[in-house]
Parts: C-alpha cells; structure tokens; sequence
C-alpha cells in the first residue's frame, strides 16, 4: 500500500509509483473522481497527445465516404 501525507494547505505529493502507473510527471494535470466513498485519480490527457493514436492504412476517407456510411448505419436500424 502506498501512503502520502496530508500538507496543513491540504496538499500531498503523489508518490512516484502512482505518477509512474498514471504516466504524469511535472506540469501534467490530474483529476480526481469520487465514487461510492472512493477516490479515483486520473490522468488528464491534452487532445494534442492524441494525435497519431488511431492508425489507418490505406487512402484518406472523403466526407462524401463519411456521409454515406452514416446514412447506410442509419438505414440499417
């Protein structure tokens, strides 16, 4: 189990295991959930980090292509 201490100012310092496990270091952000007496600390992740996450291999995919198969997905329901 991994404990930090409460500062006067009500800070703590997340231990290195928890910002390693989270992926933050310096200057990131974190937010904090609270659920059924539970606290939960996650990582937030600026929209540029998620450029390049979603690979696609092949020709780039026209708005005419979006649109069609929007329309297609919605004909099938």
């Amino acid at each position: 189990m991994i404990t930090s201490a409460i500062t006067a100012k009500g800070q703590t310092t997340l231990p290195k295991p928890v910002r390693e496990a989270l992926g933050v270091g310096a200057g990131d952000r974190v937010r904090y959930v609270i659920l059924d007496n539970e606290v939960r600390v996650l990582p937030v992740r600026p929209v540029g980090r998620l450029f390049g996450a979603l690979k696609h291999d092949g020709p780039p995919v026209t708005l005419e292509d979006i649109e069609r198969a929007i329309a297609e997905g919605a004909c099938e329901e």
